[in-house]
């Protein structure tokens, strides 16, 4: 069983790290989280990870496959993710989209439709994952996000667009702020501008339909 690993960082892929000890290339399956974590880790440097050693088993053969982490608390928690009946460690690491904690409080709150926004995750999964970890987890919320700029970033660049494309119709900028506020307070979870106009229509039909 390999749980550690440690070498040349020589790739970088969407959900796989691909590492050189002697001469020999090993891909590693990384959650996005773990991956964010990483982002500063160059080609050609030193690294070490943390890792999960399973076979997947096909009909035709087993394939052994490493996930990695940057620490063991990360990996622990992966450990108890995938105790929910249905979710494989390759579904797993597709869910793990977001900063562990933020997954933390959605199952501690038993915010199911914050659980369903993670990869792969549906309302019925979202609901088991809540039955089986709700309240065993929480000490994993401890885990300091170390990408939290990003994701702020991220949200002001949805704004921006969503701002843009309300101008374009024609909506004075106080009026798409309000909006736009209002939006996002009613859904925090938003990660597009075509969700958050979304969620400015539905709020625009609720209103309408008040003043009626």
């Amino acid at each position: 069983m390999i749980s550690k690993i440690k070498g040349k960082l020589i790739r970088k892929n969407e959900a796989s790290l691909i590492i050189e000890i002697n001469s020999i290339g090993y891909e590693i399956l990384v959650p996005l989280t773990v991956l964010n974590d990483l982002k500063d880790t160059r080609i050609g440097n030193a690294i070490e990870l943390i890792t999960f050693h399973y076979l997947a088993n096909d009909p035709a053969r087993s394939t052994p496959v490493l996930i990695g982490f940057t620490n063991q608390i990360e990996k622990e928690f992966f450990e108890k993710f995938i105790t929910v009946s249905g979710v494989g460690p390759k579904a797993a690491v597709k869910a793990l989209s977001e900063p562990i904690s933020n997954i933390i409080q959605a199952i501690e709150s038993a915010d199911i439709s914050r659980l369903r926004t993670l990869p792969g995750i549906g309302e019925q999964r979202a609901k088991q994952i809540v039955a089986k970890l709700q309240g065993k987890v929480g000490r994993f919320g401890l885990i300091k996000d170390r990408f939290k700029p990003d994701e702020i970033a991220l949200r002001k660049d949805i704004e921006e667009e969503a701002m843009e494309v309300l101008s374009q119709l024609q909506y004075k900028n106080n009026e798409a702020t309000q909006m736009i506020k209002r939006a996002i307070e009613q859904n925090p979870n938003i990660k597009t501008t075509e969700e958050l106009l979304n969620e400015v229509y539905n709020q625009k039909k609720v209103e309408e339909k008040i003043r009626k």
